[in-house]
């Protein structure tokens, strides 16, 4: 897949423990990005983080936590990444979703 200079970041802020249909939401976006043929999606796990309700969400070494922040990032044309929009809108019900244009300097696989 060649894709053009132009293209679209969408990042998912949501919490490690958020699920949809019984997985981990994280896992379903990726899923659902490799499914519509999207150029890639990478997953971030946090260390530490906040969100609308400022409850704190830390990784520390005497205290595991299940709900660390993660994020989703995928950069593909506009056009594919409007394909994604209406699940990401079904399934992330608490979080963060952002979009903005980015210029795609490589993209290659060999």
């Amino acid at each position: 897949m060649k894709l053009p200079e132009e293209g679209t970041l969408v990042r998912i802020f949501i919490g490690e423990g958020d699920r949809w249909k019984g997985r981990p939401l994280y896992e379903q976006i990726v899923l659902k990005a490799r499914e519509l043929n999207m150029a890639g999606a990478t997953v971030t796990r946090g260390v530490l983080g906040f969100g609308a309700d400022s409850r704190l969400h830390a990784e520390k070494i005497l205290r595991l936590s299940e709900d660390l922040p993660m994020i989703i990032e995928i950069v593909d044309k506009q056009e594919r990444i409007d394909l994604i929009m209406p699940f990401l809108d079904e399934a992330v019900t608490e979080g963060l979703i952002t979009m903005e244009p980015v210029r795609v300097v490589k993209y290659r696989h060999s």
